[in-house]
């Protein structure tokens, strides 16, 4: 029932098209072998696969698609979890229907997502993993991970900056610099960082300690 309401509101726009329907995360990865498409929506909680297992398999693969994770509880940490395995983002299914449409463009422009709800959840989520204040082994930990190395000091700014949750256009008045600059050293942020998008550029920023509190 889920999927098939879905579809019809998919089907209902001009410039989507469903080319396939899953009931489970391994049907879906034996149906994506032959079906090409752009983007994955992907439930968490299923038989067989679940969400995150077929997210890891799926990303892995040349050319894979984005995937926009879809979840019935606001804490899921099976999401968060599919964020770690390569999911370009997650909204709620109770999302409202421009909100979910505006997603998947977003999604398939290669940029990422977070239910607005979840957003301070989710830095909340990665927070708490982290130690509560800027120890000496949280430093330590930033200036040694590999995934930092060649950043730039004003990169690390930006890397900062997009870990709190901030904006383009709130760096850019953070920094006195023009929103274009941004947008440039954020892509050079996932180039350097071997991240998939922005919402992996705010995991990396915690998992490091460069941001170790909300």
């Amino acid at each position: 029932m889920v999927r098939a309401g879905f579809r019809m509101l998919l089907e209902s726009q001009p410039d989507l098209e469903v080319v396939g329907e899953a009931g489970d995360g391994q049907e879906a990865l034996d149906l994506l072998a032959d079906v090409a498409c752009d983007v994955v929506l992907m439930d968490v909680r299923m038989p067989r696969l679940d969400g995150v297992e077929a997210t890891r398999l799926l990303t892995a693969r040349p050319g894979a698609p984005q995937v926009l994770v879809l979840t019935t509880f606001d804490l899921d940490e099976y999401a968060f979890a599919a964020i770690r395995a390569g999911a370009s983002g997650f909204l709620l299914k109770d999302a409202t229907p421009p909100d979910l449409l505006a997603a998947i463009r977003v999604v398939h422009a290669g940029d990422a997502v977070v239910a607005p709800s979840t957003t301070r959840r989710l830095l909340d989520h990665v927070a708490a993993a982290q130690p509560a204040s800027p120890t000496a082994s949280a430093t330590a930990s930033a200036a040694d991970d590999a995934r930092l190395a060649g950043l730039t000091e004003r990169e690390r700014e930006v890397l900062v900056l997009v870990a709190r949750g901030r904006s383009n256009a709130e760096i850019a008045a953070d920094l006195v610099v023009a929103e274009a600059t941004v947008k440039t050293h954020v892509s050079r942020l996932l180039h350097k960082t071997g991240s998939r998008d922005r919402v992996h550029l705010v995991v990396l920023g915690h998992e490091t300690g460069l941001v170790t509190g909300s």
